[in-house]
Order: structure tokens, then C-alpha cells, then sequence
């Protein structure tokens, strides 16, 4: 479970909280969405979450460590992010070196990082996109090279900011369901969103913010 302990936070030089205070959890098989308005500090919160910020006071747990102690890429293996434009989270020349980027960094056998490619590929559809060039697909197909990366680490919980923001109808649903199968399988999910009706119809909890 990520708890988040009387988390607040201001940015350098300012006396400005965005967080104040904020206690929350995300459990594994939850589907919580972040709700508020505008500047109430839910893309501070996904960074907050990730390791990019650090809390000014208060503090995150994940399964009972804190944070605090752990590098990025630590953090990485335990809580995978896909921010609102994936395609700066794609670098690699084809979807398949995008998925095993991150396995090969963990220094696997080449066996387990191979076998959980193809699960991966497999998972999100992306089998006969593998050698494809991820800068050269639509903005659905660059969430699921990102999430397919992520989740390929091994990671329990997922955040997402803003996922739904510039896709259609049918990318929605994809979207949708396979942020269910992941919550299914175990997997905490947390999505950052304004889009009322994909918060009703696949989140199991509402966060409001602010």
C-alpha cells in the first residue's frame, strides 16, 4: 500500500503550500482518481509520488518504506508513471527496445527479460507494433508502449496524469479496460483526470483535491 503521511509541499523561494496536509492511500487492486481544480496540486501530487519532488514535511510510504531512502530508479521499480505527453517518455527505435530498456537496466537474464517482453507486447496489444517507432504512433498506442515499459519492471502501483487528455473515444475505452485488468491482477492504479464520465465508469474511488 503507498500511504502519504501529512504531505505537504511549496517549491524553492515560495511560502506557498499546493499540498497541504494530504493524508491518502492506494491500495493494490484500487482505481483511484484524482479530481480538482485547477492548481490544487494534482500533477505536484503524480511527482510527489514518483520521486520527482520530494515532500517540503509529512512523508510516502510503499509497503512500508519510505521514500525518502530510495533513488529514482528505486522508486521506479516500485511505482511506474505515464505523464500526460508519452511520447517524452519514449527514446528508444522500435516498441520492443522501449519495453526492454528498463529490464536490461535491471540487469536481468536475458531469458526473463525476453519472456517478460513478450507478456508485456502481448498485454497491451502491441505485438505487431514491436518493431515500430514509437515517435510515429498515435498517442493511445505511446500509453501503452509506456505503461507496457513500465509495468514490464515488476511494478505494483501505476500513476497516471491526465491519460485520457487528447484521446478519442475508442482510445478511452482500450484505456479503460486495461487499467482495470491491471487493478485485477493486483495492481494499485491511480489516474489523475477531469473527464467525469471515464472517472465513473472505471474508478473504483474518487480522491478531490483541494
Amino acid at each position: 500500500m503507498i500511504i502519504l503521511d501529512g504531505v505537504s509541499f511549496a517549491y524553492p523561494g515560495s511560502e506557498k503550500r499546493i499540498l497541504d496536509g494530504l493524508c491518502g492511500t492506494l491500495a493494490p487492486g484500487e482505481r483511484v482518481a484524482v479530481t480538482g481544480r485547477n492548481g490544487c496540486g494534482k500533477t505536484t501530487l503524480v511527482r510527489l509520488m514518483t520521486g520527482l519532488l520530494r515532500p517540503t514535511t509529512g512523508r510516502i510510504t510503499v509497503d512500508g518504506e519510505d521514500i525518502a531512502g530510495l533513488d529514482l530508479f528505486g522508486i521506479g521499480k516500485r511505482v511506474g508513471c505515464v505523464f500526460q505527453d508519452p511520447s517524452r517518455q519514449l527514446f528508444c527505435e522500435t516498441v520492443e527496445k522501449e519495453i526492454r530498456f528498463g529490464l536490461d537496466n535491471m540487469g536481468l537474464p536475458e531469458e526473463e527479460a525476453c519472456a517478460r517482453t513478450e507478456r508485456c507486447l502481448e498485454l497491451f496489444g502491441l505485438t505487431e507494433l514491436r518493431g515500430a517507432f514509437p515517435g510515429r504512433l498515435s498517442r493511445g498506442e505511446m500509453q501503452r508502449v509506456v505503461l507496457s515499459a513500465v509495468l514490464a519492471m515488476g511494478t505494483d502501483y501505476v500513476v497516471l496524469d491526465e491519460p485520457t487528455s487528447g484521446l478519442d473515444m475508442p482510445a478511452r475505452e482500450t484505456l479503460g479496460r486495461l487499467l482495470t485488468e491491471l487493478s485485477e491482477q493486483g495492481r494499485g492504479v491511480l489516474f489523475v483526470s477531469h473527464e467525469r464520465a471515464f472517472i465513473e465508469a472505471w474508478a473504483t474511488r474518487e480522491q478531490v483535491l483541494g
